[in-house]
């Protein structure tokens, strides 16, 4: 799997360089074949501008996604079932897991990408891409309940993750159930504000362990966010940033402090055929980024709500 992490990164410088040939090339002569290149260029960002702007969720997408999401969620269930490796890391071979281990006792993040199987066979997913990464921190001096009321404190998740998440409200909570409210904020090139419900579930197994679940029941796109005009777009009739958010969580007291760990799946638009060396290094790009941002969050606010209250 890190090959896999290593390779998005290739692709990405690549395609960097091949976009610095292309200006190059036009900056650099004159004649027929600048006029063709700069000509091939913009065709193609017009036609990103136009895909962008169009994209339909069809119930074949939907159907190959739960799917997916389904296949995992069974091995999800039965890794907590089975109890030992509790984290992600655990399973690793022991030279990996020793080497992940003293990356995350400094403070650095673990991430790697994932792909859930079907009797060993890709699970195809027609007209949408599945973002599928796990991530683990570790938070030391903090305790399992200490993180359990971090990450159930959703009516100030805003306070902590601006300005990934503009706005966050708990709608309603029946004990370890939760149906949250949190409007995401990303800037990359395009600006993207979207309006998601989730449905969260957390469990205590013992005094060390605990998990959550993460399943949004309701996305819409914010046109013109914050304006007067502001407005929901009808949900899968948008530009397709995001269809499908599902996170899977577990927190380990362990060494000192807790690790926190999350496994992330989400559904997007699939990259626009021809396109695929100038959008997909972005579009692949921003559920890790999201990921990283989150757990790397998670954990200095953590450790800062820690430092306060020993001051006090």
């Amino acid at each position: 799997m890190l090959e896999l992490t290593h390779l998005d990164f290739r692709r990405l410088n690549n395609a960097t360089l091949r976009s610095r040939s292309a200006l190059s090339l036009i900056a650099g002569k004159k004649g027929s074949i600048a006029r063709k290149t700069l000509s091939t260029i913009l065709a193609g960002l017009f036609s990103l501008s136009v895909s962008v702007n169009a994209a339909d969720l069809k119930p074949e997408t939907i159907a190959a996604y739960k799917h997916y999401l389904q296949t995992t969620e069974v091995n999800v269930d039965a890794e907590l079932a089975r109890g030992e490796p509790y984290l992600w890391v655990d399973s690793l071979p022991a030279s990996s897991r020793a080497a992940d281990y003293a990356e995350l006792r400094k403070g650095n993040l673990v991430i790697e990408r994932l792909e859930t199987l079907d009797h060993g066979k890709t699970i195809s997913v027609p007209g949408g891409l599945v973002h599928h990464w796990i991530g683990t921190v570790f938070i030391p001096g903090a305790t399992l309940g200490q993180t359990l009321d971090f990450m159930e404190d959703y009516n100030h998740k805003q306070d902590y993750f601006h300005p990934d998440i503009q706005r966050s409200k708990i709608l309603h909570r029946d004990g370890d159930d939760f149906l949250v409210n949190l409007r995401f904020y990303k800037k990359k090139v395009i600006t993207t504000v979207i309006d998601t419900d989730h449905q969260v579930h957390y469990r205590l197994v013992d005094s060390t362990h605990a998990w959550s679940r993460s399943h949004t029941t309701r996305i819409q796109e914010v046109e013109n966010s914050g304006d007067a005009t502001e407005r929901l777009e009808p949900q899968g009739h948008d530009r397709g940033f995001l269809w499908s958010m599902d996170t899977y969580w577990r927190f380990q007291e362990k060494d000192g402090g807790t690790y926190v760990e999350c496994q992330s799946l989400s559904l997007t638009r699939d990259i626009p055929t021809g396109l695929g060396w100038m959008v997909g290094p972005f579009v692949t790009s921003v559920p890790r980024e999201s990921l990283t941002f989150t757990l790397v969050t998670v954990r200095s606010a953590e450790l800062r709500q820690i430092a306060s209250h020993l001051a006090e």
